[in-house]
């Protein structure tokens, strides 16, 4: 053994990083002047989100979330949704659905939501395949469950030929761009746990509808009874990362295996916490939301005056949903991406993000009224 007296001492300060030089095979690849209305999904990383990043970058950090980041953004989260909340950074918002809907169901588990969420037609089957739960899939108004609308499905839970009701998934705000009060979700929450199940809440986009609302995170969550959570960052200016918020752990069980089994433990997870500390530790959740949502507000209330042109849905987030023909949105998706949501009825669906500009929108609207012109 060498003698201590002979071992060089630990540096006090963190060694330089090394330079760092562009490498010659990278190349900007698109235009970034390109704007559309695709999906929020489209944007880039806000820039506080790129720096915050870099700080983060440098050094060793330990692994599998036992970073020093990570254990601070539980209390970056529970400054928003009460100190019971507990908070597991997942890579992305279907892997945080699967975990957390794990979470809280039996093998023999279903889960009511409404026909047209998320996580019923566009995880392709994953809550059901990966997560091996039911899901009693509800028509609704604008996307909303109601306590009337749960208790269709909420029977059956001693009948052994029938899955076991034990959740209810609600979105926020929902895929057709509206938004629950805080007192439609504590309803919902009510009429569940009188039946013994709980309540999820998908919040992909949970920062516009908070946004749109103009109440604290915990006003329609913690305090209205929601058991368990996913937040969404992606949407709101973040490169990648969710996080599944756990606010009754009752209510769950074995959330650090889940999330391994699912595939959803990141090992670098400094950089997922990192970025929602950015996120959260101040206004920029807030700022880049209310943005958005205003650009969407701009959008329909620009589109509402060209002739011809149907807007669907309240406009209370950042999604307007329109109908109009056919052949117009082919040729205006030329001009400015976005998606069909119903093809067959001609509905399509935009959306904004914390980076579209009211030139964007104006744009938009001008080139949506020289297509229905023609």
């Amino acid at each position: 053994m060498a003698d201590p007296a002979t071992v060089e001492a630990h540096p006090t300060e963190a060694p330089p990083a090394p330079p760092v030089s562009p490498s010659t095979d990278a190349r900007r690849r698109h235009d970034p002047r390109a704007r559309g209305f695709a999906s929020d999904n489209y944007a880039g990383a806000h820039p506080e989100i790129l720096a915050a990043l870099a700080l983060a970058n440098g050094g060793h950090q330990t692994a599998y979330g036992e970073d020093e980041y990570t254990a601070h953004l539980q209390e970056v989260f529970r400054a928003h949704l009460g100190p019971a909340a507990e908070v597991f950074p997942v890579f992305n918002g279907t892997g945080a659905n699967v975990v957390a809907l794990q979470a809280l169901t039996d093998r023999w588990g279903a889960v009511v939501t409404a026909e047209s969420a998320h996580i019923n037609v566009d995880e392709c089957g994953a809550p059901e395949r990966v997560g091996g739960l039911k899901l009693l899939a509800v028509p609704t108004e604008h996307g909303k469950l109601t306590p009337e609308l749960v208790e269709r499905e909420a029977y059956g839970f001693d009948d052994e030929h029938r899955a076991m009701p034990q959740v209810v998934s609600i979105t926020q705000n929902t895929e057709l761009g509206t938004v629950y009060t805080p007192e439609e979700i504590r309803a919902i929450c009510e009429t569940a746990h009188e039946r013994g199940m709980a309540v999820y809440l998908d919040g992909a986009r949970i920062a516009n509808a908070a946004a749109a609302l103009g109440v604290p995170l915990r006003a329609f969550t913690t305090d209205a009874g929601v058991d368990v959570l996913s937040f969404g960052g992606t949407k709101n200016g973040m490169v990648f990362g969710e996080a599944v918020v756990v606010l009754n752990p009752g209510a769950v069980r074995a959330m650090k295996h889940l999330r391994k089994l699912s595939m959803q433990l990141a090992s670098k997870m400094r950089f997922v916490s990192v970025q929602f500390e950015a996120l959260l530790a101040g206004d920029l959740w807030l700022r880049s939301a209310s943005h958005a949502n205003a650009m969407a507000r701009r959008l329909a209330e620009g589109a509402r005056t060209v002739d011809g042109v149907e807007i669907l849905h309240p406009v209370q987030a950042n999604a307007v949903f329109a109908r109009l023909p056919h052949d117009v949105s082919e040729r205006l998706r030329k001009r400015h991406r976005f998606y069909f949501w119903d093809e067959a009825a001609g509905d399509v669906r935009w959306v904004c993000s914390f980076d579209t500009t009211e030139e964007d929108v104006d744009g938009f609207v001008a080139a949506l009224g020289e297509e229905m012109a023609r």
